[in-house]
């Protein structure tokens, strides 16, 4: 059986081939080295090409053999709604084209594509190299009027990869197109939303969680320390202070996800690992939150959010270090949230829209507005935990590692990310542009098991 993935990236679709039949595609090509490397240590069988995909002739390649399937996830950032209304690149929006190529030059049985939602809207772009608003979406009815030329049945949906039980919301646009007059199937879900009827009958999976990605017992340095200090504790160099959005975004997070919630999500310290010697009354509330875009925060009881190849490295952990208070008299000044509540229990009005600076003047502060500075990490704020008491005394934050990106887009604990073949060592930031490139193993081996129905399956684990 010959099958091909164009555009390889961090090998999301060949690894879902590889699960989905139990062997790795024949070929790959990809015009980045290091996208290659990564791909040719983890499909070692695979033929590989470096080389910019419309120069490699589709005959040359498959030597006369007929192709039972191609895969190709053509670059989407001149698509994406990420890009906003920067002049796009008609070089890259065009590397669609190549499927056709492939179409008319060898015919292969199935193609499956994948792209940004945005693909189909794919026009022509004006003198400003921006789309031009009322001729949006021409060109994509254009290149799938040309599959269809070659005589090519195609269909395309929407799927999110939580759904098939990946722990990201990435949702992309799948395309399939065949020639062999064989229905095109789009699998059922497997996964669903906890609150789900599905999901409590059994029928469904519950999603997956980004909480199940995280490694917690790497240091989340505190967004109150210098970058001095952080080098000194951690050994971690941190480049610039947090900026102005950052910690709005943060504020705003711990707003919502800690103070304000009945329900934040916890860690202990005896869970991670790292504080135990602190007692079992100190805890972590943690959530996530985004450098870019619109999105504020998630949590962690969610799907990770789509991972990107220009965000991929800006998700960041942020880790609200809390400790149960001792005693319940709680006090009734007015300029202390803390003894505003009477020893009955907290009410979230009185303390959940601000954070609360202990020392000095200060009485308080719009969670909208940057954090103050602090001087002494004892008290910071105040929060509920089950109906428990406990004082925010440490906000700390670090950015998602590679390994827990690719964790949250679906790939198995044993694909190998930082290095090649030949022992070639990949940076971190080629390993997060390969992660944010790549296809959700999960919706593309659902796709594969789904259409391939012509050769005898052995599910790889």
């Amino acid at each position: 059986m010959l099958v091909g993935d164009l555009f390889a990236g961090g090998g999301g679709w060949s690894e879902g081939i590889r699960q989905a039949l139990g062997f790795s595609p024949s070929f790959a090509i990809n015009h980045s080295p290091d996208a290659v490397a990564m791909h040719a240590v983890n499909h070692p069988e695979t033929s590989h090409y470096c080389q910019d995909v419309f120069r490699v002739p589709p005959a040359w390649v498959t030597m006369g053999r007929p192709v039972d399937l191609l895969v190709a996830s053509p670059d989407c950032t001149h698509f994406s709604r990420a890009k906003g209304g920067k002049p796009r690149s008609k070089k890259i929006r065009d590397l669609a084209w190549v499927v056709v190529e492939w179409a008319k030059a060898v015919r292969p049985r199935l193609i499956m594509l994948e792209n940004v939602e945005e693909f189909r809207t794919w026009g022509p772009l004006g003198a400003d190299d921006r789309p031009i608003k009322d001729r949006m979406g021409e060109t994509f009815q254009r290149w799938v009027r040309s599959l269809r030329r070659y005589g090519y049945r195609v269909e395309w949906r929407e799927l999110c990869a939580c759904d098939y039980g990946a722990p990201t919301s990435r949702t992309r646009l799948f395309l399939i197109a065949r020639c062999d007059d064989e229905p095109i199937i789009w699998p059922f879900a497997s996964h669903a939303p906890r609150t789900d009827a599905r999901v409590k009958s059994g029928e469904l999976q519950p999603w997956r969680t980004a909480s199940e990605c995280i490694d917690w017992t790497l240091p989340c340095p505190s967004i109150f320390e210098s970058r001095q200090e952080i080098f000194e504790k951690f050994g971690l160099r941190v480049r610039r202070p947090l900026a102005e959005k950052t910690l709005k975004r943060i504020a705003e997070g711990t707003r919502r996800f800690v103070i304000e919630t009945p329900t934040p999500f916890i860690i202990n310290h005896t869970q991670v690992g790292t504080a135990t010697a602190q007692g079992g009354n100190k805890a972590l509330a943690a959530f996530l939150v985004r450098h870019f875009g619109q999105s504020v925060s998630q949590n962690l009881e969610s799907p990770a959010p789509t991972i990107t190849a220009g965000g991929g490295g800006k998700t960041g952990l942020i880790a609200t270090h809390i400790m149960k208070m001792r005693g319940s008299n709680i006090g009734s000044s007015a300029l202390d949230p803390l003894q505003t509540i009477s020893a009955g229990g907290l009410h979230h009005a009185a303390v959940g829209t601000f954070l609360t600076k202990y020392y000095g003047q200060g009485i308080g502060q719009d969670l909208r507005e940057p954090c103050p500075t602090i001087t002494s990490r004892d008290r910071h704020g105040l929060v509920l935990v089950h109906g428990e008491p406990y004082q925010i005394f440490d906000i700390g934050m670090r950015m998602l590692q590679p390994r827990e990106l690719f964790r949250a887009q679906g790939f198995p604990e044993s694909y190998v990310i930082d290095k090649g073949v030949g022992g070639k060592i990949l940076t971190k930031t080629a390993q997060v542009n390969a992660v944010g490139n790549s296809v959700s193993p999960y919706p593309a081996k659902a796709l594969v098991k789904a259409n391939v129905s012509w050769v005898e399956v052995k599910e790889a684990a």
